[in-house]
């Protein structure tokens, strides 16, 4: 089953990056919007797997926003990854809560990028960089995040990242089995029945906060 993808950008280099990497993950069909109108419009459509969308739009540092909410509203089952220069933990917050899948910056590696374009087509939240511990660790805890443990917010902002518990002990630096044994305590205290689960429970706390 081929994928189609939509990218929203203003910025042809962008663009054409955009569609270089895409190419080269052999996905076939790449539409392209450099306004949000018409971005809409296509999206409407096509009706694409996966749309990258950019948040800077002649001069408006949020207006992709809009179009983030206006797809969502049409199909809250979009999938819609948020491409862009902004990495401030509130900008990526306001982003997730108006409906995107995921969130990575412009500045990125391209092996993150295809990771992240595989996640989102996938329906699964990935956040990019280190934005999850970013949101984890910005102002007050409140609900369920104010039981955990510091270990337990980072490894819940890892998992929110997307990274397999390798990566997170590597990152951690601790053993693998002590970060199984940290995802069974965050399962219980969360309330998740299985590993996906708690992923999207890690990124939709994070982001609420």
């Amino acid at each position: 089953m081929s994928t189609t993808v939509l990218i929203v950008d203003d910025h042809p280099i962008l663009l054409q990056g955009c569609r270089r990497i895409l190419g080269d993950m052999g996905i076939k069909t790449i539409i392209e919007a450099r306004d949000l109108v018409t971005g809409y419009r296509l999206f409407r459509r096509h009706s694409p797997d996966v749309v990258i969308v950019d948040l800077s739009f002649q001069g408006n540092s949020l207006a992709g926003l809009v179009l983030v909410e206006r797809i969502k509203r049409h199909d809250p089952q979009a999938r819609i990854l948020v491409l862009s220069m902004h990495s401030d933990p509130v900008i990526v917050t306001r982003a997730l809560h108006a409906g995107a899948t995921g969130y990575v910056i412009k500045d990125t590696s391209t092996e993150e990028l295809i990771r992240a374009v595989e996640r989102v087509r996938s329906g699964l939240p990935y956040l990019g960089d280190d934005l999850a511990t970013k949101i984890a660790f910005t102002g007050p805890k409140q609900g369920p995040l104010a039981d955990l443990t510091p270990r337990e917010l980072q490894t819940l902002g890892l998992l929110a990242e997307g990274k397999a518990y390798a990566s997170i002990a590597a990152d951690l630096n601790v053993s693998y089995k002590t970060v199984v044994n940290t995802c069974w305590q965050l399962r219980q205290k969360l309330a998740a029945k299985n590993l996906p689960e708690l992923v999207r429970t890690a990124v939709q706390m994070l982001a609420a906060k």
